[in-house]
């Protein structure tokens, strides 16, 4: 099951998404358990990134993982403010860069990091190939 809330934002219309999202979850060979996207503003994402992950710092994306073995659960943050800015920033559609931060957010729970340069590009790869299967 996937739900989305908007919480301190305008909602966006995203009924659409939740068969995309299933089907990158399916393509992990994992099975979908519950997963929530809630989407926010700054203030409230640097509050969750300064109270649970000790980074007092904008992010766009911050994801809980409540997987077991291969059921994919979890809380995937989002600040529609960064996303707006970064679309500005990559000249990108303020819709493609929030599906590129959505499925960066569930490849996290699937188990993709982001930390070291090669796993970044992993990662880049999987949400391009995710974007183009939309």
């Amino acid at each position: 099951m996937i739900d989305f809330h908007f919480v301190k934002t305008n909602s966006i219309p995203l009924s659409d998404h939740s068969d995309w999202l299933k089907k990158v979850v399916l393509s992990e060979k994992k099975t979908l358990g519950s997963l929530s996207y809630i989407f926010c503003d700054d203030n409230f994402l640097l509050k969750k990134n300064i109270e649970f992950l000790k980074r007092d710092y904008l992010t766009d994306v911050i994801a809980f993982d409540y997987s077991k073995k291969n059921q994919i659960s979890g809380d995937v943050f989002i600040s529609v403010n960064r996303v707006k800015e970064n679309s500005k920033k990559f000249k990108t559609p303020f819709l493609t860069e929030l599906e590129r931060v959505m499925v960066h957010g569930l490849l996290h729970l699937l188990g993709y990091n982001d930390k070291t340069k090669n796993d970044s590009k992993i990662m880049t790869e999987k949400e391009n190939f995710y974007l183009s299967i939309k």
